[in-house]
């Protein structure tokens, strides 16, 4: 099913929701909203899915305009940040519910393999007050994707669930869009949640659409700094640099090589991924004393704060390590990794070796 908006925008109260903005969903696709909170993701979404009126444009489903028609007559299911079931219902009646609605023959067997398919097939006969956080929500999941909508929006499902329940539900959604038709919008503030789900991301700031296209060009071809920042978790480094005889002075004295930018560039906005900075030199590496300002575990990996002489660094290192505070540590960094941003912020250059400094 296609999805278009046409210079859509609102306003409520005098206050700016959404600038005016156009674009084209990719039928059959998922589609991921990514942006800080207030981003304007579920001001989109819900007029996307017919349960709010924009001040300015329309909104198009397969060459029709649904402009004002509501979501009661529309196709479309979600699932929002709190999960929704019916309490009185038992689990297999709440995944049942649109199959009697629709009308279909073979509910049991739809509902068992919905069930099964969410890890939730032991539960059926229960209430959904008798079941986990995590549970609840594989409930909502499973019913909104019975009832087989050519439209689904999901809004920061996972958000309140604690973290090995969102990597397992991350893992089993994947999959089951992967073997759906339908056309999935799915909004979350986690670059990683875009980037594992694939498919096209469109990443908003501020009441914008920054930049809409395939999740993996749009995470290695920035248009802006601003997609860039917005696109990275830790947030990407970001250096100021100064022409220096042939090269790019950053603020701690080191000078930087750019290949492919023109030495009349003028000043310049180096963008570095955290996980492209390591501790082991490479060929053409650069390396920038610091010292450790903050380690910290997260999952599996370990996130290295430093103070590289006034220039703040994020390093992402894959597996547990300890660090000392204070201690001395020199970072090597590539220019082949490196973004280089104008100062308004506009991309100049990508990374030359995006299989390894664009992820």
């Amino acid at each position: 099913m296609s999805l278009k908006l046409e210079q859509i925008s609102q306003t409520v109260a005098a206050q700016v929701h959404l600038y005016p903005l156009d674009m084209a969903l990719a039928p059959n696709a998922v589609t991921v909203l990514l942006g800080a909170t207030q981003a304007g993701k579920t001001s989109l979404m819900r007029l996307m899915a017919g349960l709010d009126l924009p001040t300015t444009g329309r909104v198009w489903v397969d060459g029709q305009d649904v402009t004002g028609v509501p979501v009661r007559e529309r196709n479309v299911s979600m699932v929002y940040q709190q999960f929704i079931n019916y309490p009185s219902m038992t689990v297999y009646d709440n995944i049942a519910s649109p199959l009697r609605l629709r009308g279909d023959s073979d509910i049991d067997a739809q509902v068992q393999a919905m069930a099964k398919r969410l890890r939730i097939d032991p539960f059926l006969k229960r209430l959904p007050a008798e079941l986990s956080g995590g549970q609840q929500q594989r409930v909502a999941l499973a019913r909104a994707l019975a009832k087989r909508a050519p439209l689904m929006f999901l809004d920061e499902p996972l958000v309140n669930l604690d973290y090995k329940l969102r990597e397992e539900l991350r893992e089993d959604l994947t999959q089951l869009f992967e073997a759906g038709s339908g056309t999935v919008v799915y909004a979350t503030t986690e670059p990683s949640e875009a980037l594992l789900l694939g498919g096209y991301t469109a990443v908003m700031h501020q009441g914008r659409v920054l930049q809409y296209g395939p999740t993996l060009e749009v995470f290695r071809q920035p248009q802006s700094l601003e997609v860039a920042r917005a696109f990275s978790d830790p947030p990407i480094n970001v250096l100021q640099a100064s022409p220096h005889a042939g090269a790019w002075r950053l603020a701690n004295g080191s000078a930087l090589s750019l290949s492919g930018v023109a030495a009349d560039a003028g000043p310049l906005q180096i963008g570095l991924r955290a996980s492209v900075l390591r501790t082991q030199a490479q060929a053409g590496d650069m390396g920038l004393m610091g010292r450790v300002q903050l380690a910290e575990i997260s999952g599996t990996d370990t996130f290295v704060h430093l103070d590289c002489g006034g220039i703040e660094l994020v390093m992402q290192q894959t597996g547990v390590h300890v660090h000392d505070i204070g201690q001395s540590m020199t970072v090597s960094v590539n220019e082949q990794d490196a973004y280089v941003f104008d100062l308004a912020g506009g991309l100049l250059r990508a990374p030359l070796n995006l299989h390894r400094g664009g992820h």
